[in-house]
């Protein structure tokens, strides 16, 4: 059962904040494949849901004439997996997407939905971490931007303040062009399961060097996070074997792994300077450098 004693309907972002504003007890529902599952587990008691499923401009992504991509916050995981702009400049992104869960639930959940949910095994954070995503967020008296890096304050808990909604994702031109990558998700079952772990890897090229990589964990700590030590470390070093694989190791430093009922700290540790290892090689192909052997 769920316990729903008030339901309403917004179609407008001026109308959603004005709700927010007089009733901070409304709990925002987009494709509602969290929300529902909150309830239904008891975690959630006398809700009071406002749904945004009616405001069309939520749901887009464009490019903008400087380059900027925006990905509207109620864009579903199929149309991010779909759309023609990401498949061609940001496919890390829509690879992501693509692991995430089957067809009927990638066709109602939403990429707001899911970084809002604050869950460090969302499967589109590690791709938006690495590729320094940004966020706008808008009240009642106006908008702020944050980065992503900086919404994420602990399990399930995020940097919205009251009367706040995720309205786009925004991704510069300047974090995605000159990029390869590659999105690697480990997870028990190869269909419909949560991440063990969820590696995204980006990277840019000069000559027979790095120039810059940058790498994002999901399930490795908490909450997503950035191998900061590694990325460092990768910057002008030569592209070869022993260099990715320094990499790898470097990697697990940044990573605040825990022994849960998936997986051991050990194992998730060896799983980060494995799949870092894996992920970089492809990223390495996808950026036009040579093949690893």
């Amino acid at each position: 059962m769920y316990d729903i004693i008030g339901y309403y309907e917004a179609e407008t972002v001026a109308e959603v904040t004005a709700l927010l504003a007089e009733n901070p007890r409304l709990k925002l529902i987009a494709g509602g494949t969290d929300v529902l599952i909150k309830m239904h587990g008891g975690q959630i008691e006398n809700a009071e849901l406002l749904s945004l499923r009616k405001i069309k401009a939520l749901g887009t992504i464009g490019k903008a004439e400087d380059g900027t991509i925006s990905i509207g916050a109620l864009a579903t995981f199929t149309q991010v997996f779909n759309d023609p702009i990401l498949r061609e400049m940001i496919p890390i992104l829509t690879e992501a997407a693509i692991s995430m869960g089957g067809p009927q639930i990638r066709n109602i959940a939403t990429i707001g939905g899911n970084v809002c949910n604050g869950a460090t095994s969302a499967d589109s954070a590690s791709s938006l971490f690495a590729l320094n995503a940004q966020l706008k967020l808008v009240d009642q008296h106006g908008e702020r931007i944050v980065p992503i890096q900086e919404f994420y304050l602990g399990p399930g808990k995020v940097a919205l303040k009251p009367g706040e909604i995720l309205t786009e994702i925004l991704i510069s031109p300047d974090d995605y062009q000159g990029f390869g990558g590659q999105y690697l998700k480990f997870a028990m079952r190869e269909a419909m399961d949560i991440a063990t772990l969820a590696v995204a890897v980006i990277c840019k090229l000069q000559g027979e060097a790095f120039d810059e990589v940058r790498i994002g964990l999901g399930v490795a700590g908490p909450t997503p996070l950035r191998c900061l030590e590694a990325e460092a470390f990768a910057k002008g070093q030569e592209i070869s074997v022993a260099s990715v694989a320094e990499i790898g190791r470097l990697a697990v430093n940044s990573a605040k792994a825990r022994t849960s009922w998936r997986a051991s700290k050990d194992y998730r540790e060896h799983l980060v300077e494995e799949l870092v290892q894996r992920a970089l090689k492809i990223a390495i192909v996808n950026a036009g450098g040579a093949k690893l052997v």
